[in-house]
């Protein structure tokens, strides 16, 4: 590889961001880290790497033929690349999806250097063999998140850009992973984009700052002081925090204080032969905290979407929630409405361009999108969120034009806004940078702790605990 050399570059991503005179040079043999705040350009930068961005000036020199970028908005097109096939069927003929194996060897037949025993090595590490014929999109997101690293290393690519590597990943995944790229080291340069400086690979070189568009720092990690300085820079903390009240005016009826919130009787979930839930009982009561865990395809989101009735077979289960058995002629509204709830899949779904306060608002009213018109209360509400979230000046600017983990934080806000019964947090963390983290951290203690919200918090970090959740449920992946 020769060097990448970047000079006064320049390039725009949409209306609303910019990155502005970029220089950076990246030489053989180094392996590059890039972080940042929440929408500072991290992941604007690295993917310029990979031919991003609409160019106004400068000039990138040295890149190799073949870079393969594994991020957040990738996998998300990729998702929605597979629901569009949908759209395409005909004789009303539902698309079961690209298998997994076509998926992974989609770059085979134009790439001289795809490597098939690398394939078949990596299947059998993250033990995918059972999955290969199951439909991508019905994988889950840690599964899909495997699925595109091990796709781009396969690939030999020149240069391997992984945005936020380890989110969405479990603890032995994240060590697997880990060992593996320490194997690639020697023929593929790497540059991670990192929220999380404790994630950091033993073999990174080189640590890049962006701020507001603009990269900031160099670092060479063997230079201690700018090191240290770096870090420090990243680890401010978030104290005094308040979590805004609510808009009392519209809330739901009162739930009998005797019964529980949710209760599920011996549920079994399967997709043909394959097993996701198999005999799983829970019972969650009124402001009974729950950390909900297990590795990546043990049916974590699969029993929470059971929980919101965005799982069909909902109605095959005995699930009790909210004074409601579900079948029993109930509408899925009658059970959102005592729900908050964020998820990757939810993010992905919100694609509507609506403003950055209305997307908070929507959560009054359980909608992707904004069909109701807002009180001044709520809009009141939806302020003191965003003054919280430091997005104050942002208020009426296109959610769809926010970065990864800005989205994030919205979503989160447009949970909590309505002080739902069940608040279901779906590893809320993923995508922030450690200064929003501690932030959304600080918030559902605060909510565990001082209000009638029962927690329902599903993370892969040992790190992100919260002390005011006592009650802990463990899921396995079945054979």
């Amino acid at each position: 590889m020769n060097n990448i050399v970047i000079e006064n570059y320049t390039a725009e991503f949409g209306e609303s961001f910019t990155l502005r005179d970029i220089n950076w040079i990246i030489e053989p043999n180094q392996h590059w880290v890039i972080t940042g705040t929440n929408g500072s350009g991290k992941s604007a930068l690295s993917a310029i790497l990979a031919g991003a961005g609409e160019k106004l000036s400068g000039s990138i020199s040295g890149l190799p033929e073949r870079v393969e970028l594994v991020s957040f908005e990738a996998q998300a097109e990729l998702i929605d690349r597979e629901l569009k096939k949908d759209d395409t069927d005909i004789m009303d003929v539902i698309s079961e999806g690209t298998p997994v194996r076509e998926i992974l060897e989609e770059g085979k037949a134009d790439n001289p250097d795809f490597d098939a025993d690398l394939l078949e090595e990596l299947i059998k590490k993250f033990k995918l063999e059972s999955m290969l014929e199951r439909s991508f999109r019905k994988l889950s997101t840690g599964e899909t998140r495997k699925i595109m690293l091990i796709r781009a290393l396969v690939n030999k690519p020149g240069l391997v850009i992984l945005d936020e590597p380890f989110d969405g990943l479990d603890v032995d995944s994240m060590t697997m992973l880990n060992e593996l790229l320490q194997s690639q080291i020697d023929t593929v340069p790497m540059v991670l984009v990192l929220n999380r400086f404790d994630e950091m690979p033993d073999f990174i070189t080189h640590v890049a700052y962006t701020d507001k568009g603009q990269l900031h720092h160099t670092v060479d990690i063997k230079d201690e002081q700018a090191y240290n300085d770096l870090y420090q820079l990243l680890h401010l903390k978030t104290t005094n925090l308040e979590v805004p009240e609510t808009d009392d005016s519209d809330r739901p009826p009162a739930l009998n204080p005797e019964d529980p919130l949710v209760k599920l009787t011996d549920i079994k979930v399967a997709y043909g032969d394959s097993k996701v839930l198999d005999g799983e009982s829970w019972v969650i009561e009124p402001r009974q905290h729950w950390q909900l865990s297990g590795p990546n395809g043990s049916g974590k989101t699969c029993l929470l979407n059971l929980i919101t009735g965005d799982h069909p077979q909902c109605y095959t289960n005995d699930i009790f929630v909210f004074g409601m058995q579900r079948g029993n002629g109930e509408t899925i509204w009658q059970i959102k409405q005592y729900i908050g709830y964020v998820s990757t899949a939810l993010q992905w779904e919100y694609r509507v361009s609506i403003s950055v306060r209305n997307v908070i608002i929507s959560g009054f009213h359980d909608s992707i999108g904004m069909y109701t018109k807002s009180s001044d209360r709520q809009k009141k509400v939806a302020d003191q969120w965003l003054k919280l979230l430091g997005m104050e000046d942002r208020a009426d600017q296109p959610y769809n034009q926010l970065s990864f983990g800005d989205q994030r934080l919205l979503l989160i806000a447009r949970a909590m806004v309505k002080h739902p019964t069940l608040l279901i947090l779906d590893e809320p963390c993923l995508g922030l940078d450690d200064i929003n983290r501690q932030l959304v951290l600080a918030l559902i203690e605060k909510i565990c702790n001082s209000s009638d919200t029962t927690v329902i918090y599903v993370n892969h970090h040992a790190e992100d605990q919260i002390s005011g959740i006592k009650q802990f449920k463990q899921l396995e992946k079945l054979a």
